[in-house]
């Protein structure tokens, strides 16, 4: 799987409700994983973790909010997303982090992807998921 970028979505615990919302008006199909499907502690178990559309041309993602986060959005809820399983692209993380921040280091992950944020010395902010090649 070559690695594409989406827009990530973050919604304050009604991300199942927007993407259900999405999906009924772009069709496609939505998977979604709860905080409860990985154990994540302080989180609801109902509570969306990951979630994303597939809707052929084009695919986004989303999840609820982490405990504080509305309080660091600044007025956007949207990140850039890379997910593939290319290694390579934490060159990419690491230049995005020059003169910006590490929100979340690159690191292992409880659903087995190597995951990171980073916000660029612009403001935007970036997630990096990296998965294990298939095949």
């Amino acid at each position: 799987m070559a690695t594409k970028l989406y827009p990530y979505l973050n919604f304050p615990g009604n991300a199942r409700e927007a993407m259900e919302f999405y999906q009924s008006v772009f069709g496609g199909k939505l998977d979604v994983m709860t905080f409860g499907d990985y154990g994540m502690e302080g989180m609801p178990a109902d509570g969306t973790m990951h979630a994303f559309l597939d809707a052929g041309e084009f695919g986004f993602a989303a999840s609820d909010a982490l405990p504080g986060a509305e309080a660091t959005w600044g007025g956007t809820r949207v990140y850039l997303a890379f997910m593939g399983d290319d290694p390579s692209v934490s060159e990419w993380f690491d230049k995005l982090a020059e003169g910006g921040s590490v929100g979340q280091p690159l690191e292992k992950q409880v659903w087995g992807d190597t995951y990171g944020l980073v916000k660029d010395k612009f403001g935007l902010e970036w997630m990096f998921d990296i998965g294990q090649p298939q095949g």
